[in-house]
């Protein structure tokens, strides 16, 4: 069960992301300014965890230092701020699909970042370094499917949904034209590209400063006072600040508690025992999660490229999963059998000199 739970918790990650993909899309189309979103998302997510950071991490906290605590400021406006503000941008361009398909992109971006930082290693001619890079082609084969090939479509439910109704009236059932379509899978992958080196910088911050749930707040709080600035500078607009008791609010409060919250500890968590890379490699769960929600709350059809898109993230997933286990256990074996001739080793000379 131990060996499972890393797995076990990416699971419960990429289905809250995607929960987030469904209700930011819904609150964007009903009028909800994106960089406001990212500012109050921000503000929940601190107010969530400060008390709680602070009753059970500040008396063993390691010191925070005037040099760690502007890494966890740059690292904050690196991979939250601007990963956040330019998503909800390019959210308002495309579907909630589209960008649980360019999300997919996220392992192939964090593979290549962990190689330049040299967090991880390639080797091309064992099966398991193999393994790793057929699956980030397979990843990447699935994401441009599902991006570029639609195909004929399959619809699954024929019965009628609210839900699907009041989400047509507000999309107007519009295909974006290609320049908006480009803008906004350009913006979609300029914001993996953040997140992905918030996933790999992370790892040398948590080195300095190993508290995590003092970390994911610190960034929280970070996020929290660059994305004011931000929202301010584009939103000067006082009715686009209001919040009223609807799915603005559901969203916002979802988002700042439950993913910014609760989720960015679990994936500063699973980094810290697993990396980056693996953590990365799960985002294609996203797609399948909202492929079904999407199924079942709107009603919507789904086209034979999505379908065999999954099929390739699927097995791209599975594929780097073994080869990372493969490698593993390569390296324990190889590490038991060191430490088993140092052993013999050290009798060997125990007998010569006795």
């Amino acid at each position: 069960m131990e060996m499972n739970k890393p797995f076990l918790v990416v699971l419960f990650i990429q289905s809250i992301y995607a929960g987030y993909f469904l209700l930011s899309k819904v609150a964007f189309d009903v009028g909800l300014n994106p960089y406001v979103f990212v500012f109050y998302r921000q503000a929940a997510a601190t107010v969530f965890l400060a008390p709680t950071a602070l009753f059970f991490q500040w008396k063993t906290a390691p010191p925070l230092s005037f040099t760690i605590f502007i890494k966890i400021f740059l690292l904050s406006l690196c991979g939250i701020t601007m990963s956040l503000d330019i998503f909800g941008v390019a959210l308002t361009y495309t579907t909630a699909s589209l960008a649980a398909a360019t999300i997919n992109t996220l392992p192939v971006i964090t593979f290549f970042l962990a190689i330049l930082f040299r967090m991880e290693k390639v080797k091309l001619r064992t099966s398991p370094g193999f393994m790793k890079v057929s699956g980030v082609a397979l990843c990447l084969a699935g994401a441009t499917t599902i991006a570029l090939y639609r195909g004929p479509f399959l619809k699954l439910l024929l019965h009628h949904h609210l839900i699907k109704s009041h989400h047509q009236q507000l999309e107007g059932h519009s295909i974006p034209s290609t320049l908006t379509w480009i803008k906004g899978v350009s913006l979609m992958l300029l914001s993996n590209l953040s997140w992905a080196l918030w996933l790999v910088l992370q790892g040398h911050v948590l080195k300095s400063y190993p508290s995590k749930f003092l970390l994911t707040t610190l960034q929280c709080f970070s996020s929290t006072i660059q994305s004011f600035f931000v929202a301010v500078a584009f939103v000067r607009d006082p009715n686009e600040w209001k919040l009223g008791w609807d799915v603005k609010l559901i969203s916002i409060a979802y988002c700042g508690i439950v993913v910014t919250g609760i989720t960015f500890y679990l994936q500063t968590w699973v980094v810290e025992k697993k990396g980056p890379v693996y953590l990365a490699m799960t985002t294609p769960l996203i797609l399948i999660f909202t492929t079904a929600a999407s199924t079942f709350l709107f009603g919507e059809i789904i086209s034979l490229g999505s379908v065999l898109g999954t099929l390739f993230l699927v097995g791209g997933l599975y594929c780097v999963l073994w080869g990372k286990t493969k490698e593993e256990e390569r390296e324990k074996g190889i590490c038991a059998a060191i430490i088993d001739a140092e052993k013999a080793n050290g009798g060997i000379k125990e007998e010569i000199t006795t």
